[in-house]
């Protein structure tokens, strides 16, 4: 038995969801009771640390007598609850499934009771009739004995099936077998009356039942969806997952939507069925080895939006910066799209924080520390069982296979036993990967002057790395895009030069050439200089003044060039200084020792505005 069959079974009898409470223990969940909000039962999913397979207990709130009362291997002390109400039960192929579903409603009766009864008038004590000893058959609890008037093939059916251990298999293996013997079965009596059970079949009907149902079967092959307890209509929808009265897969996948499209949709079923529905399509879709377009119809979208962050995060040098930052995003709580960086630079900074990741994920790879693999692990093996909390029979195991969904999730198939390969929620360190768009975030709000900065942790300073060598690159980048663009233009050097000697040669004589040998060759070399040289940003800044700021923002000295213009620091601070207050209103360059530096407070203002032609405001 899984701890999914009991989720299930906890939501088809009492509508009780399986809610995840904890974040960073994603393996836990608890099942609590609606009218009141205790728990019920807490479910554990856990990895065996020694042989690495997937562990699933839980603690149930039915009072530690049923210890006494159900003995069972399977039974013990709770695990993680303390109290005398609690009895622990580890989940495997040989826990019996009718001794946890009537623990668990145990668990849920005792969690409504909110209050006691008085008896105003007792009824006066019945005399007590005593019986003697006598030995009683095994047998399961049968539907009342047949009419005269049942049509033979129902009665027929009912021989078929075989009763014995009562297990969950054996269920699933007697609703196979008879539903093959009914497949094509038709009648016209039709449906009245209620009917509530949990995993229904064929033997849980009474006869006026089966003959209603099969009634209403005859219908929905015809088209006509009929109103029927949901209960019942699960029967039809446990006969399509198992092939009975249908030619092939894609029959019965078709006949599955055609379901929700006409029981559902149209108001007459239950809602709640929707959401088994569409997790049976997907599991069924896999098993039979559908299209991976097809199988997409069906997957939990939350799902899919969990692998492609991971994707984008795993291979970021493939995604563009919306996607990569939307994976982000994802795991970070979406903090990231509420930084300044973000509301105030917009492309700009979202491309800042892609290319920290793709940075991150570059080095570490080549220093064998990969981050990703740090922050979400490797693919773990995990068991996966496909259609758990349906009547499901699977007489032919199948093949060995392997079902790629997507890079981050793979089902396996080895004997009839599926495996999924995926990088579980629970192996996570979330810690360390908030803790990179934390320090990021924090350098970069610093970087662009954003205001409302963050305050640092020194355990997150090993990201510095990562975020400096990104500013460094786009400081070199904006450097080089305002160098001044110099264009020599030569194409009609070569015509100039052939008509002036044909000119030359008609006016002068020889001994006038000779004379101007020397001064022609002079002129031809000036023509082979004559430069274009392309306007910078419009502020007062000469080419030289220029050429001073950008080798102070990306090198932090201006030493050679002052030197190769015999130029000293200090007036070359004035005259930058000068230039540029009109702009800032105040001095951007220092000069100590004849060292000329940048005054930090206006770095970035600087780069803006040789980027931009404008400076930024400091916030």
């Amino acid at each position: 038995m899984k701890l999914a069959e009991l989720a299930a079974y906890a939501q088809e009898k009492y509508q009780i969801r399986e809610q995840h409470k904890w974040a960073d223990f994603p393996g836990f969940s608890v099942l609590s009771v609606p009218a009141t909000g205790k728990w019920a039962a807490l479910l554990m999913r856990q990895k065996d640390p020694q042989t690495g397979a997937e562990v699933e207990r839980c603690d149930i709130k039915c009072g530690e007598q049923n210890l006494l009362d159900s003995p069972s291997a399977r039974l013990s002390g709770p695990f993680r609850m303390k109290g005398a109400k609690w009895v622990g039960v580890t989940f495997d192929e040989t826990t019996d499934r009718e001794m946890v579903y009537r623990l668990f409603d145990r668990a849920v009766s005792s969690g409504s009771q909110q209050g006691f009864t008085i008896v105003l008038e007792p009824q006066p004590l019945q005399t007590q009739n005593v019986y003697q000893d006598t030995p009683l058959p095994f047998a399961e609890r049968r539907p009342p004995e047949t009419s005269a008037d049942l049509p033979d093939r129902i009665r027929q059916m009912k021989s078929v099936y075989e009763y014995g251990s009562g297990s969950f298999q054996q269920k699933c293996r007697n609703f196979f077998r008879q539903g093959m013997f009914m497949k094509d079965y038709e009648d016209d009596q039709p449906w009245s009356g209620s009917f509530f059970h949990y995993f229904p079949t064929y033997h849980d009907l009474n006869d006026a039942q089966l003959r209603g149902y099969f009634t209403w079967r005859t219908n929905v092959r015809k088209g006509r969806f009929l109103p029927i307890p949901s209960s019942a209509a699960y029967i039809y929808v446990y006969e399509l997952l198992n092939g009975i009265g249908i030619d092939s897969p894609q029959d019965s996948l078709a006949k599955l939507q055609d379901f929700e499209k006409g029981f559902l949709d149209s108001g007459i079923g239950d809602e709640r069925m929707r959401e088994n529905l569409h997790r049976w399509m997907f599991e069924f879709a896999v098993v039979n080895d559908f299209p991976i377009e097809t199988v997409r119809q069906f997957v939990d979208p939350e799902m899919l939006k969990k692998d492609s962050a991971l994707l984008c995060l795993k291979k970021p040098e493939a995604c563009t910066d919306r996607e990569l930052f939307d994976a982000l995003c994802y795991f970070s709580g979406n903090s990231l799209a509420d930084s300044p960086v973000i509301r105030k630079f917009e492309d700009r900074g979202r491309h800042l924080f892609c290319e920290t990741w793709r940075t991150a994920v570059k080095d570490s790879r080549a220093e064998e520390d990969d981050i990703f693999i740090s922050c979400f692990g490797e693919q773990c093996v995990l068991a996966w069982y496909p259609l758990a909390n349906a009547v499901y029979w699977q007489p032919n195991k199948g093949r060995s296979r392997d079902y790629v969904l997507n890079e981050c999730r793979t089902f396996r198939c080895r004997t009839g036993l599926w495996q999924m390969l995926t990088h579980e929620s629970l192996y996570y360190n979330k810690n360390l990967f908030k803790s990179f768009c934390h320090e990021t975030d924090l350098k970069l709000r610093r970087y662009l002057k954003t205001g409302r900065y963050l305050r640092g942790k020194p355990e997150e300073t090993w990201a510095d790395v990562y975020v400096d060598k990104v500013v460094e690159a786009e400081i070199k980048a904006i450097l080089e895009d305002v160098k001044p663009k110099i264009k020599i233009d030569l194409s009609g050097l070569d015509r100039i030069r052939e008509e002036a000697i044909v000119t030359r040669n008609s006016l002068l004589t020889e001994d006038d050439m000779a004379e101007l040998e020397e001064e022609n060759e002079n002129h031809e070399m000036a023509a082979e200089t004559v430069v274009m040289v392309s306007s910078g940003p419009g502020f007062a800044l000469d080419g030289l003044q220029m050429q001073v700021l950008r080798a102070l923002l990306l090198e932090d000295s201006a030493d050679g060039i002052l030197k190769a213009n015999h130029l000293m620091p200090s007036v070359a601070a004035d005259a930058i200084n000068e230039a540029l207050f009109d702009e800032f209103g105040d001095t951007v360059l220092t000069c100590e020792d004849d060292k000329l530096a940048i005054v930090e407070d206006y770095r970035a203002d600087l780069l803006n505005l040789l980027q931009n032609g404008q400076p930024v405001s400091p916030m």
